[in-house]
């Protein structure tokens, strides 16, 4: 397990913050948020929203779909986005791809801040990060930028686990879910509930407010709510942290982080199957946990995700 701490210390060392932040809201509306368009085409907003549940300002960025502006009766669905452990909302769009794969759908995309290791949780003393993804957030994109009721979502790594988590633990809300290198079976081993304490704790957290108990641990484990996903389309995939066709020519470190998410994509996968839920699982072998392998991920994902929205 130590070259898994490194990775995470070099992980936690790497993360960035930073978001633009600008003075008016959405015109024509009465938003308590504040909004700065990053992009000329408008295509591109930031948010920033007080947030009761998180006891301060909490940032999120948009990606507004074509003929957003030229249609303001239109109630458009919505694609969640989270994102993992110890990385910014803003990865999705650089380095990540995001922009790119989804500027011909017409959905609003929706990449919130999920803290360093917030776990998509509303933690027992400390943020409540279920509260203010599912609430509060979309109390604002429906006022102030006419969502609709419709949602799918996807995540990597710790953002996977809260795509499942949030689809199980809330019926109905996700039409959808897709998970990318996702850590989606936190108690199968000692192993994966040292992962997770580990990861909180180099965040500089107090483990013991995330799941208090056992149960608490069950409740928003998505291999232990695998029944719950019955009737949802889910996506899942991971690689086994063997450097593979994505990584750089010459790379032969294997990727333990990866390793470890690897046998508990196995287990979840099976254990969805066994439930009769609808999955599809691309558990492609030789890959690292980096943006090439969620980029191509999401480009995969995206057919079953939008399939699942109405019209």
């Amino acid at each position: 397990m130590r070259a898994l701490t490194l990775f995470l210390i070099l992980l936690l060392a790497a993360c960035t913050t930073a978001g633009p932040s600008a003075p008016t809201g959405p015109t024509g509306t009465t938003s308590t948020t504040t909004s700065a368009t990053a992009d000329p085409s408008g295509r591109v907003v930031d948010l920033v929203l007080p947030s009761t549940a998180l006891g301060r300002d909490a940032q999120v960025r948009l990606l507004l779909p074509d003929g957003w502006a030229a249609q303001p009766d239109r109630r458009w669905p919505v694609l969640y986005l989270l994102s993992g452990c110890c990385g910014s909302h803003l990865g999705w769009t650089s380095p990540g791809q995001a922009d790119r794969l989804t500027r011909d759908l017409d959905v609003i995309v929706a990449m919130p801040e999920g803290g360093l290791a917030g776990f998509y949780t509303d933690w027992a003393d400390g943020p409540a990060w279920e509260t203010f993804h599912l609430v509060e957030l979309r109390e604002a994109l429906e006022r102030d930028y006419r969502a609709g009721g419709d949602r799918v979502v996807a995540g990597y790594s710790m953002g996977g686990f809260g795509a499942l988590s949030y689809t199980a633990r809330h019926p109905g809300f996700f039409r959808a879910a897709a998970s990318f290198s996702g850590v989606v079976h936190t108690t199968g081993t000692d192993d994966a509930r040292a992962l997770v304490r580990r990861i909180v704790t180099q965040a500089d957290l107090d483990p013991a407010a995330l799941w208090p108990a056992d149960a608490d641990w069950a409740a928003h484990n998505p291999h232990d709510l695998a029944d719950a996903l019955r009737g949802v389309p889910v996506y899942l995939s991971c690689g086994d942290g063997a450097p593979g066709p994505l990584d750089s020519p010459g790379n032969e470190v294997v990727d333990a982080l990866e390793a470890e998410l690897w046998a508990e994509n196995l287990a979840t996968t099976a254990r969805l199957t066994e439930a009769g839920a609808q999955v599809t699982a691309d558990l492609y072998g030789p890959g690292t946990h980096t943006w090439p392998y969620w980029d191509r991920a999401l480009e995969n994902a995206l057919p079953i995700l939008t399939a699942a929205l109405p019209g």
